[in-house]
């Protein structure tokens, strides 16, 4: 009994333990990525994404509600009415407005019954017929009567819209309504690439500074130790190792910063690309191919098509819409005709029963007269147009002087990466030489970490214009719905 206890908690260890394993391979631990396949994967899993998509669903949807509801619509029901056995009484004779005297109606009927011995006096008001006499006899007649019973009946009712203007119109509108719908998840979807590639940049970018302040970081520790090799032998000054301490105190806490901005630049892409904050991201690209590759300088020759723009088309298709809705405004001066039929299965019925079974005919509804509100609704569609298509110009306008602008940016960032790759470069120069002056005593601790600090200067100018051409680029490219 005791191994078996063991063998079915062996069994059942075992069991868990395939079961994390294979749940765990549901979640890569590292993702692996260049720059477009980070793109793809925002497009694919991003979560704001999923959104503006659902809304284009919604805007299928209805689309097709408007079309529908000029198609065949058709209702079932049942009914069923109890009278509680009424019965439904009605007379042909005198009541209470007769203008027959009690003597006028005796005289009638001893008069008509000398003629027709046999007739009864109900006989004699059918057959006695076309007299003075008949109309008195009508009146003595005994009310009559009809039992109502129950009724039960299934219906089964068709309508169809035969001619609508505002329809018509109405299924335009829908249509234009989910184009812009589509249109905002192109706007959404490009509003993510930017993101991601600017964020992908800027992790090459911090990845590229912690390198430099690493490697600077080791290079003034050998340094460091020399320098205190060659105070211990008495050619350095306290001072001298002090000064260069102090710098490479200053560059390992920039190191530990450089780190942190690090991890939170992955965890930003992270958050753009839809992932957890816990799998791990290798990003292939590095920044100096990305950085040839793009080649910026075209960028300024390239001319710029404001159609092709994601903000104006969504502009443009709004003004479609107003457009229509002009015309569905008009449209509520036109008649409307519907054609309709109806069935009725009669399941239980009365003697007394007048509905027909079948039931087709038409109805035509047309506006007469409104105090002018149908006209009031048509003096703002018409305000409303007018204003979407100065809109419309308006943002046309303002695209033109964004691409001058997002030009002009992206010409200075070029004029300014060539400035400052050519000072990292004597910067480097400097440096290096005063490193070598230290190290044979011909200069001061000062001079070398003055030289190294306008390095790193340099070297942080260099990739801050590195990021600016990139940006600039970028935002030109958005522009004109490149990415």
């Amino acid at each position: 009994m005791k191994n078996r206890k063991i063998i079915i908690l062996f069994t059942l260890i075992l069991s868990l333990g395939l079961f994390t394993r294979g749940n765990s391979q549901d979640l890569p631990e590292k993702l692996v990525l260049n720059l477009q396949g980070a793109v793809d994967h925002a497009i694919s899993f991003n979560k704001s994404l999923k959104n503006a998509r659902s809304e284009v669903e919604r805007a299928r949807a209805r689309n097709w509600e408007a079309i529908s509801q000029g198609l065949p619509q058709i209702d079932g029901g049942m009914d069923y009415m109890s009278y509680f056995n009424y019965e439904l009484e009605f007379s042909f004779g005198m009541g209470e407005g007769s203008d027959f005297t009690q003597d006028q109606l005796m005289e009638a009927f001893n008069q008509t019954q000398a003629q027709f011995p046999y007739y009864t006096a109900q006989d004699l008001a059918v057959h006695g017929a076309n007299s003075y006499y008949d109309g008195v006899l009508q009146s003595m007649l005994p009310p009559s009567t009809i039992l109502l019973s129950d009724q039960a009946s299934a219906k089964l009712m068709v309508n169809q819209l035969i001619f609508s203007g505002q329809y018509i119109v109405g299924i335009q509108t829908a249509k234009l309504a989910m184009l812009i719908s589509e249109q905002n998840l192109d706007f959404s979807e490009l509003n993510i690439k930017e993101s991601v590639i600017s964020s992908y940049y800027l992790v090459l970018i911090t990845e590229e500074s912690l390198e430099i302040v690493r490697q600077n970081l080791e290079n003034l520790e050998e340094t460091l130790a020399q320098t205190e090799v060659m105070f211990k032998t008495g050619m350095a000054e306290q001072t001298d190792v002090d000064q260069i301490r102090i710098t490479v105190n200053q560059l390992a806490n920039a190191t530990t910063s450089l780190q942190r901005n690090l991890e939170l630049s992955y965890n930003m892409l992270r958050f753009q690309l839809g992932l957890e904050t816990n799998v791990g991201l290798e990003l292939t690209d590095d920044l100096e191919s990305l950085f040839t590759n793009m080649q910026a300088e075209t960028a300024l020759d390239t001319p710029f098509n404001v159609d092709d723009n994601a903000t104006y088309k969504i502009m443009k298709t709004q003004e479609e819409i107003n457009k229509k809705m002009l015309g569905l405004a008009q449209w509520n001066y036109a008649p409307t005709i519907t054609g309709f039929y109806n069935y009725n299965a009669k399941i239980l019925t009365t003697d007394f029963d007048m509905n027909p079974n079948h039931l087709i005919g038409l109805t035509m509804g047309v506006p007469i007269f409104s105090s002018g509100m149908r006209k009031a609704q048509v003096d703002q569609a018409k305000i409303d147009y007018n204003m979407a298509q100065v809109n419309r110009d308006i943002m046309e306008d303002q695209l033109r002087l964004q691409e001058k602008q997002f030009k002009y940016d992206l010409q200075n960032s070029l004029e300014n990466f060539f400035t400052q790759q050519e000072n990292v470069e004597v910067a480097q120069r400097v440096y290096d030489s005063y490193r070598r002056k230290f190290e044979q005593g011909m200069a001061t601790s000062l001079d070398l970490t003055n030289a190294n600090s306008n390095y790193l200067d340099a070297e942080n100018n260099y990739l801050t214009s590195i990021m600016e051409v990139m940006n600039a680029k970028l935002q030109l490219d958005k522009l004109m719905n490149k990415l």
